[in-house]
């Protein structure tokens, strides 16, 4: 609608040229005639008038054209005066001699100024520093040269006095002589921007938790100290450590109580870290002191001594006490390591010397416990590599009815052995195996091979028996361990009460609560539960009572000087009555010879193993056993026969 009125009102007014440029050259011609005393004939103004409304025509499209740009012009200097002055940049203008022109509203509300306190007041004055003069001629000689300026840092002051940093771009305009006639700037505001990095660099290069340097900041740390030390013939001394057993406060107190103790820990330890010295943390319950030597002197145990004297003293959370120890190793450069990683991984292998030797000590590397450390990581890749190589293997060791004779059950032993054919402990493998995580996938092959022997052994035609497999405690405590051995029952095919698991009497009393649990749920299920080595550990008898188990075994060590010991042999016959008075079966376990068969007999233990019965044989040879045994070890003589044996007695032992 608009344009259409605008081109009406062109039309008309093009009409109006017209007319008025018709009339203007008629009346020309009529002047002209009459002040010459000719005759007016109005037949001859028609070519006139028709030239003289081309010429309105024109003209008033010349009108139309410049009224139309002067409009437009207007318009656009409004424009850029409404943008310059609501623009939220800051923008100013300053004349050849360094004088405001011009300033933006968001310049005026940034620094604080009013627009009469600054038009006409010299740029130059608004700037810190300590030599105006040298900075304004820096800036002006800029301009001329290159005619741009791009992001110069400077030091605002403000209304209040204080200082804003910014960055400045400007360019310059010039008139026909190239001279510089005004500049216009625009004005960025660097307080945010430096504060977002420094949020940045904090975050990188700081723990969040401890506001402690982190790993990234501590390396830089490290190399800085060993340039030093490179230079002036100086040690630095790399504490490694971590919290003993800080994971039972996360699993029964919670991670923000964890997290609290982790901060306490920090605010303990920075009080006697001295200047040069980096404290940070790793990660988890690890921390990392480094620390200079600028007295050449090379004991390094003071700061040791500090971190266990001050770890050792209770952290009050709230209004619990909780207590914890650390355990240290110490590397010392140029001696144990010459980059921050070596020295790290030397500190990192101390530390786990001092966790196996008790923990709340310090200790210092050495090559031994490299060469230690190298043996046990190379030991851990051959274990995963045996898993699933088919290396290890399970033997079977029969377990006896002493009044009928029979086999009652056997129970599955690991045996690995290494590529010169020697046998590796089997306490070193689940040792290893619990430190390395490999405990899980261990026992779910364990259990999956001996389930599947016993269900080979019912479908050969055998009378079903026990088998018992040692589990870790580290298996009760996994969320889907249950599951797991349900699978395995389902997959191999054997009834729930032909398996036993055997649990070591430390692992089950180390989470009584966790451990009832689950064993109540296995028991549920016709699972049979076994403490192994039972005597060498802490339990309570209120808490057995508790325990939903069928069976204890006497620990061997108890029964191999039974004879010889009167201690272990009352500790025996405790073991027995106990386990009558509270409805348990007792297995003997490390019978060797007949003195001890006769002892634990006449005390009315009824089952026993040992190598008296038989070693531990692998899955053939016990298979061909049955077979000419029948499953029965005993008769009223004793052994049942020589050629039986001999083939037990052949064989390796428990």
């Amino acid at each position: 609608m608009s344009k259409f009125l605008t081109e009406k009102k062109s039309f008309l007014l093009l009409c109006g040229w017209l007319f008025t440029g018709s009339l203007i050259a008629v009346a020309v011609i009529f002047l002209d005639r009459s002040i010459h005393g000719l005759p007016v004939d109005f037949t001859q103004f028609w070519l006139p008038a028709i030239f003289g409304g081309l010429a309105g025509i024109l003209f008033g499209r010349l009108n139309i054209r410049l009224r139309s740009m002067s409009r437009s012009h207007e318009e656009s200097e409004k424009h850029f005066q409404y943008f310059c002055h609501e623009t939220p940049a800051m923008l100013h203008s300053m004349d050849s001699e360094g004088r405001l022109v011009y300033v933006s509203q968001t310049w005026l509300d940034t620094l604080g100024y009013h627009r009469e306190d600054v038009i006409g007041r010299d740029f130059f004055d608004l700037i810190v520093g300590e030599d105006i003069p040298e900075i304004r001629a820096k800036h002006f000689q800029s301009l001329r040269d290159s005619g741009v300026i791009r992001d110069h840092n400077y030091q605002l002051r403000l209304a209040n006095g204080s200082a804003m940093t910014v960055s400045i771009s400007e360019v310059a305009q010039r008139d026909f002589n190239g001279h510089l006639t005004e500049s216009l700037a625009v004005v960025n505001d660097l307080t945010n921007h430096r504060a977002s990095e420094e949020r940045i660099e904090r975050l990188a290069y700081y723990d969040t938790l401890t506001g402690l340097p982190n790993r990234a900041l501590m390396n830089d740390r490290i190399l800085q100290s060993m340039a030093l030390a490179r230079r002036d013939n100086r040690q630095v001394g790399v504490f490694f450590f971590d919290l003993d057993r800080f994971k039972l406060i996360n699993d029964t107190q919670g991670h923000a109580v964890g997290d609290l103790v982790l901060r306490s820990v920090a605010q303990r330890l920075k009080k006697f870290i001295r200047e040069g010295d980096t404290f940070a943390r790793m990660g988890g319950d690890e921390f990392v002191i480094v620390q200079a030597d600028p007295n050449h002197d090379p004991n390094f145990s003071i700061m040791g001594q500090r971190i266990l004297e001050t770890l050792g003293q209770p952290f009050q959370v709230g209004s619990r006490e909780f207590f914890t120890t650390a355990s240290v190793g110490v590397a010392i450069y140029p001696i144990d390591g010459d980059n921050p990683q070596a020295l790290l991984k030397s500190a990192d292998t101390a530390m786990y010397v001092a966790k196996s030797r008790g923990r709340n000590n310090l200790q210092y590397f050495s090559e031994d416990m490299n060469a230690s450390a190298v043996a046990k990581s190379d030991l851990e890749n051959r274990l995963r590599h045996a898993l699933s190589s088919g290396e290890l293997q399970q033997h079977y060791q029969p377990q006896v009815n002493l009044a009928t004779g029979r086999i009652t059950g056997v129970e599955a032993l690991l045996r690995w052995y290494d590529s010169d054919g020697n046998l590796i402990p089997s306490n070193q493998i689940i040792s290893l195996a619990e430190e390395s995580g490999l405990v899980f996938p261990l026992g779910e092959w364990a259990l999956k091979t001996a389930c599947a022997q016993a269900k080979a052994w019912q479908d050969a035609g055998f009378q079903p028996f026990r088998m018992s497999v040692n589990l870790s405690g580290h298996h009760i405590r996994q969320s889907n361990f249950i599951d797991r051995i349900e699978t395995i029952l389902n997959e191999t095919g054997i009834e729930p009460n032909t398996l036993e698991i055997e649990l070591a009497e430390n692992s089950v009393m180390r989470h009584v609560n966790d451990s009832i649990m689950a064993l109540t749920d296995l028991k549920v299920r016709g699972i049979n539960l076994a403490i192994d080595n039972f005597g060498t550990g802490y339990s309570s008898l209120l808490y057995l009572k508790h325990f939903p188990i069928h069976r204890i075994k006497i620990a061997q060590e108890f029964i191999h000087d039974i004879i010889h010991k009167p201690d272990y042999a009352a500790i025996t016959e405790a073991i027995l009555s106990m386990a009558r008075s509270l409805n348990l079966s007792v297995t003997a376990v490390g019978v060797e010879n007949h003195a001890q068969l006769e002892f634990l007999r006449k005390r009315g233990c009824l089952e026993v193993q040992g190598h008296f019965f038989g070693a531990a044989l692998s899955a053939d040879d016990m298979t061909l056993f049955l077979k000419k045994s029948g499953g029965i070890l005993l008769t009223a003589k004793g052994l049942q026969g020589k050629h039986e044996s001999s083939f037990l007695q052949s064989r390796e032992i428990h």
